[in-house]
């Protein structure tokens, strides 16, 4: 059997809407576009008993981030009802300090292993656009510490 290709869109985004001791896991919906990514602090390692004159770093820090953008979204109810996973984003992007803090997970839909929470804050949030255009939102998630590996809340029992 021959190996394919994942696809991008399958990455799902969920945020907690309730309290951080008994999550509400709401998802982000709209989304088109998802790219995880690290940043990583490295140090030269390299010394003199290295003969061969080859070098060596070491990574002393990592901070990880989500790179996201969709359209928005609301209900077809005559009163504006916004996605509540989309509203919690808008909503922290306003905030600084620890209230700006927000639990997320994501993992794929296809129920590969890729899973994680984590804590992390909401920065270049946009809005907006053109007359023509659909509204689209954009949005960085800035991890606060490690995120952790969880099950696959697809394949979870």
């Amino acid at each position: 059997m021959g190996l394919r290709s994942l696809l991008a869109k399958d990455w799902k985004i969920d945020v907690n809407t309730g309290p951080v001791d008994v999550p509400v896991w709401t998802p982000v919906k709209g989304l088109t576009s998802f790219q995880e990514s690290t940043d990583d602090n490295t140090e030269d390692d390299g010394d003199f008993d290295d003969e061969e004159g080859w070098g060596s770093s070491v990574v002393t820090e990592r901070t990880w981030a989500i790179d996201a953008e969709g359209r928005r979204k609301r209900t077809d109810d005559a009163v504006f009802t916004a996605d509540p996973g989309q509203e919690k984003i808008r909503k922290a992007a306003r905030l600084v300090g620890f209230g700006a803090n927000i639990q997320v997970r994501w993992y794929r839909r296809d129920g590969a292993p890729d899973a994680y929470q984590g804590t992390c804050t909401v920065s270049d949030f946009t809005k907006g656009g053109s007359s023509t255009d659909l509204e689209p939102f954009n949005f960085k998630l800035n991890g606060q510490g490690a995120p952790v590996e969880i099950e696959n809340p697809v394949t979870a029992p």
